[in-house]
C-alpha cells in the first residue's frame, strides 16, 4: 500500500501531528466533525449549580487526583533497586532531586523540532534495548530493510512501540526482566521502499501491529539491558492471537459473528495505545482508534459515535480479511468486538490474553489499576479523544495476595462509572484565555456517575451488554463532562492521588470553556489532579489542574502550581504519566513540535511543597517522534521510554531521521535506557551546572549533597506486581525462566558515544546539554525474534481517509 501525502494532507488541521500520522494513526478524526454530538453541560454551564469543596469534602483544601497520560510506572521500584555498593554515577553538580530521589540531573534545554538526535543530560548516556525488527525467536531472520516479509515480521519485533512495562524475574537479582510492549501502528510511508508490492505491504504492516512479551538481561547492575533472543518467555501476539471474551458483552447478540457464534472468542488486537501494571503481575493494554481498520456502515448510531465510517480504509485490512468490512454478512459485529482493555500474562507463554467487557467499550488511551482500601481493584481509564470522557471501574470481588488465578478473575465483574466536574469559581473568571481565577487556581469538586452498578443497569433504556459495547452512547445519557481529550489516567500508589493527561483540543469554542478545560483552541493541554481522599470507591472527589502547559517565553498563558512558569522546562501535550520511587510525576509528551516548536521529551514534575509544579526536561526524542511509555527507575538511576515513529513526514527514499543507528537506510522505533555514565577512569565527568529553577515567591536553590548510595529503608508490604512461585498451587503455571541463551555471534562494534557542550543556539533559558547527534550503535546484545504465526494474504490497493486528531487525533 502506496500513502499518497497531497491526499492526505487534504481537509488537515493545524495541530499536534503530521498529516501522514493524522491519517494513519486515528483516521483523521479532527477533521471531522465531534463524534460526541450530545448536549451534555460544559462545566461553565453548570457552575451555579456546583457543590463546594467545603460541603462535599468537609472542608480543608484537599489533594487534587491528577489525572495524564502514561505509564503505569508507580509500581514495583524495590525490584530495581541500585547495588549500595556500586560507585556513584557521574551526575556532578546536578541539583538535589524533589523528594530525595536518586535521579539527580540538570534539566536539558528544549531541542528544536528539526532535530534529529536523542538528548539526555550530561552525566548520563542512553543505549537502544530492543528496535522494530530484531528478532525474537532461534529461528527469527535479522532484519532487512530490503527483504522484509510478513513471515519474518511476525518473528521478529513489531513497530511503533508504545506502552512499555519491565518487571524483574524473580531470583535474578535484578539481572533479569521480562518487558511487556505494545505497537500502536505503522507508517508505510517511511517503512518500505516505494517499489514493494502493495500486497505485500499490507501483510507486513498486519504482522507489524500487536503485542510482544521479551526477556531482558543485563551484565551487572550498572550495565543497560539487552534483549535475549530465544528467550522463553518471548512471545508475539498478531491478528490470528485467540483473545477471551469477558464481562456483559460476552456471548450477547452484539458480539456473535459468522466466524465466532457463541461470541467469546476474538481474534487479534491493533490499536493499542497505553496501558498498566496491575498488582498481581498482568498487562493491561488499551485498543484505541481501531475505529480505522474498518469499513462500516455510518448510518449505525452506534458506528457513528465512535467515528466509523463507509469509505476506504488507510490500512486496507478489508482487502486481506472479509471481516474488517463490517457490511458483509455475518461481520456486522466483528468492531463491535474492539475497543476494550486487554489483560495479558508475561510470565505465561501459553496463556489466552482476554478483553474485558465490564470496563467498557470505547477509545481507551490506556487502564492504570490501585486496590482500594476495602481491597477491591480500581480501572481508570480515558476515552481519547476530543468532547470524550473519563471513566472509573470499581471490581465486584476483592483482591487477594498471593492468589494469582483469583486476582486474575478481578477485572470481569464490578461497577462502572463516568466522571463529571463541577467548578469553583465565578463563571465570567473563565474567560477561555487560561487566565487563573481570583482564588489563584483552576479547581472544584466532582462526582462518579454510574453506569453499572451491582450488576444492573443505571441508565434508562439501555441494558448492560448494551452499556458494556455502546459505553459512550451510554454515558451520553447521564451527562458526564466532555473533555480535552483525556488520555494516561494514573493513580499514584505513594499518595493515592490520579493524575490525568489532558492533552489538547484545538477545537474547544469560547462558549465551550469551563474551569477544568479554560482555553479554547487548547494546543498545549492541562494536567489534572483528583482527590478521592484515600477512598478509590469513593463516588465524590475534589480536583485541580496541575498545570496548564505551554510555553510562557513563548507568549502561552500557563499556570505551573507554585512556580514562576519562565523558570521551568516548557512544556506541551501530556500524553503518558509515570512515577517514580518516591512519588514525583513525570510526563512523556506528544505534539509538543506544532505545540511550542520543541522535539517531544520526558519531564519530571515535582507534586509538593514551594516547588509544586516544577517542570524540568530529563530527555528529548529525535525529530518527528513521540515519546511514550516512560518508566522511571530512580533507585537503578535509570528510566526508560519507547521512541515512536521518527522521521513519520519523511519517504522511504526521502527519510527525515536515522534514529537509532544513524547508518542505516532509514529509522526504527526503539526502546531506549537512559543510564548515568559511572564514575569510572575512562569516562568523561560533566561540567557544573546553573542553578535550578526558583519558585514565585523567591529563589530558593537547593545545595547539592552528594551521598553513597544505601539500601532502601524497610517499607509497608504492598501488593507485590511480580509472581511469587511456591506462593499457591495456581502460580505453577508462573515459572521463574530458566537462564537464557546466548547466540553465538560476533557482537557489533560500537561507535563511541561522546558528550558535546552545548550548542551555540537559542534554544530557551535552559542550558543545552546531553548528546548531540548521538551516533548510537544498537546496545543488544543479542537480537531477538517473535514468536507466533500469522497467516499472510494477498492484499488489494487501498486509498488513506480523511483528517485526525492526534494520538490517534490530529489535533492540537
Amino acid at each position: 500500500m502506496v500513502l499518497h501525502l497531497p491526499l492526505l494532507m487534504k481537509d488537515h488541521v493545524r495541530g499536534k501531528r503530521s498529516a501522514v500520522t493524522c491519517a494513519l494513526k486515528c483516521d483523521n478524526q479532527c477533521a471531522k466533525p465531534a463524534c460526541n454530538t450530545s448536549n451534555n453541560s460544559y462545566i461553565g454551564d453548570i457552575v451555579s449549580a456546583a457543590i463546594s469543596r467545603r460541603s462535599l469534602l468537609g472542608g480543608a483544601a484537599a489533594s487534587a487526583l491528577v489525572i495524564a497520560a502514561g505509564g503505569t510506572q508507580g509500581m514495583g521500584q524495590a525490584a530495581f533497586a541500585a547495588d549500595p555498593s556500586a560507585p556513584n554515577p557521574t551526575i556532578g553538580s546536578a541539583p538535589e532531586a524533589p523528594n530525595g530521589s536518586k535521579l539527580r540531573f540538570t534539566p536539558i534545554a528544549p531541542v528544536n523540532k528539526d532535530v534529529d538526535e536523542f538528548n539526555v543530560p550530561e552525566g548520563y548516556r542512553w543505549e537502544p534495548v530492543i528496535k522494530w525488527g530484531d528478532p525474537l525467536f532461534d529461528d527469527s531472520p535479522e532484519f532487512d530493510w530490503n527483504n522484509q516479509t510478513p513471515e519474518a515480521q511476525a518473528k521478529q519485533f513489531g513497530y511503533n512501540n508504545d506502552y512499555t512495562e519491565i518487571q524483574e524475574i524473580p531470583g535474578s537479582d535484578g539481572l533479569r526482566a521480562v518487558m511487556f510492549v505494545n505497537h500502536e501502528y505503522t507508517n508505510a510511508n517511511i517503512m518500505f521502499p516505494e517499489d514493494m508490492m502493495k500486497e505485500d505491504q499490507v501483510a507486513i504492516t498486519m504482522a507489524a501491529q500487536g503485542l510482544t512479551v521479551v526477556e531482558l538481561e543485563r551484565k551487572d547492575r550498572k550495565s543497560p539491558y539487552t534483549y535475549v533472543k530465544g528467550g522463553k518467555l518471548n512471545r508475539r501476539f498478531l491478528l490470528d492471537t485467540e483473545y477471551e471474551l469477558t464481562g456483559p458483552a460476552a456471548g450477547s447478540e452484539f458480539v456473535i459473528t459468522k466466524d465466532d457464534p457463541k461470541g467469546r472468542t476474538i481474534l487479534g488486537t491493533f490499536a493499542n495505545c497505553s496501558g498498566g501494571l496491575t498488582p498481581w503481575g498482568t498487562l493491561l493494554s488499551g485498543e484505541e482508534n481501531f475505529h480505522g481498520y474498518f469499513v462500516a456502515d455510518e448510518n449505525i448510531q452506534s458506528n457513528a459515535r465512535l467515528g466509523l465510517g463507509s469509505g476506504e480504509t488507510v490500512y486496507g485490512f478489508d482487502m486481506i480479511e472479509d471481516r474488517f468490512n463490517a457490511t458483509n454478512h455475518g461481520y456486522e459485529n466483528e468492531v463491535n468486538r474492539f475497543g476494550y482493555v486487554i489483560e495479558i500474562d508475561p510470565w505465561d507463554p501459553t496463556s489466552t490474553p482476554k478483553k474485558h467487557s465490564a470496563i467498557g467499550r470505547f477509545k481507551h488511551e490506556g487502564a492504570n489499576v490501585i486496590i482500594a482500601e476495602d481491597g477491591r481493584a480500581v480501572v481508570y481509564s480515558g476515552d481519547d479523544e476530543r468532547f470524550e470522557y473519563m471513566y472509573k471501574f470499581v471490581s465486584k470481588e476483592k483482591y487477594v495476595e498471593g492468589d494469582r488465578k483469583h486476582n486474575m478473575t478481578l477485572l470481569t465483574e464490578g461497577d462502572l462509572y463516568v466522571a463529571r466536574f463541577y467548578g469553583n469559581s465565578p463563571k465570567e473568571e473563565i474567560d477561555g484565555s487560561g487566565a487563573v481565577p481570583s482564588d489563584g487556581q483552576f479547581d472544584g469538586t466532582g462526582e462518579w456517575v454510574p453506569l453499572i452498578l451491582g450488576g444492573k443497569s443505571q441508565v434508562e433504556g439501555m441494558t448492560v451488554e448494551e452499556i458494556a459495547v455502546n459505553t459512550r452512547t451510554a454515558a451520553d445519557k447521564v451527562e458526564p463532562t466532555k473533555m480535552d481529550r483525556p488520555e494516561d489516567v494514573e493513580p499514584s500508589h505513594h499518595s493515592r492521588k490520579v493524575y490525568a493527561a489532558l492533552t489538547n483540543n484545538s477545537k474547544r469554542e469560547i462558549f465551550q470553556v469551563d474551569e477544568v478545560n479554560p482555553r479554547q483552541k487548547n494546543r498545549d493541554g492541562q494536567v489534572l489532579e483528583l482527590d478521592e481522599q484515600g477512598d478509590q470507591t469513593s463516588t465524590e472527589f475534589a480536583w485541580n489542574l496541575l498545570l496548564v502547559a505551554g510555553d510562557p517565553n513563548g507568549g502561552d498563558q500557563t499556570f505551573y502550581g507554585n512556580v514562576d512558569p519562565t523558570s521551568v522546562s516548557p512544556i506541551s501535550c501530556p500524553d503518558n504519566l509515570a512515577f517514580d520511587s518516591v512519588g514525583n510525576l513525570w510526563i512523556s509528551t506528544d505534539g509538543a513540535p506544532s505545540g511550542i516548536g520543541y522535539n517531544d521529551g520526558l519531564f519530571r514534575v515535582t507534586l509538593e511543597g514551594d516547588m509544586r509544579g516544577n517542570v524540568e526536561q530529563f530527555l528529548s526524542v529525535p525529530r518527528e517522534a513521540e515519546t511514550c511509555g516512560p518508566i522511571v527507575r530512580d533507585e537503578d538511576y535509570s528510566a526508560f521510554v519507547s521512541v515512536q515513529h521518527p522521521g513519520e513526514d519523511g519517504k522511504f527514499s526521502e527519510q527525515h531521521s536515522f534514529f537509532p543507528e544513524y547508518n542505516q537506510t532509514g529509522p526504527r522505533p526503539t526502546v531506549v535506557q537512559v543510564l548515568p555514565i559511572w564514575d569510572e577512569a575512562e569516562e568523561p565527568k560533566p561540567e557544573p551546572k546553573p542553578e535550578e529553577p526558583k519558585p514565585k515567591p523567591e529563589p530558593k536553590p537547593e545545595q547539592p549533597k552528594p551521598e553513597e548510595p544505601k539500601p532502601e529503608e524497610p517499607k509497608p508490604e504492598e501488593p507485590s506486581a511480580q509472581p511469587a512461585p511456591g506462593k499457591d498451587p495456581s502460580d505453577a503455571a508462573v515459572p521463574v525462566a530458566p537462564a537464557p541463551k546466548k547466540p553465538e555471534k560476533k557482537q557489533p562494534k560500537k561507535p563511541v558515544k561522546k558528550v558535546k557542550k552545548d550548542a551555540e543556539n537559542n534554544r530557551g533559558p535552559l542550558p543545552r546539554t546531553g548528546f548531540e547527534a548521538a551516533p548510537v550503535a544498537a546496545g543488544a546484545a543479542a537480537l531477538l525474534a517473535a514468536g507466533g504465526m500469522m497467516a499472510a494474504k494477498s492484499a488489494k490497493d487501498a486509498k488513506p481517509a480523511t483528517e485526525a486528531e492526534g494520538d490517534g487525533q490530529a489535533d492540537a
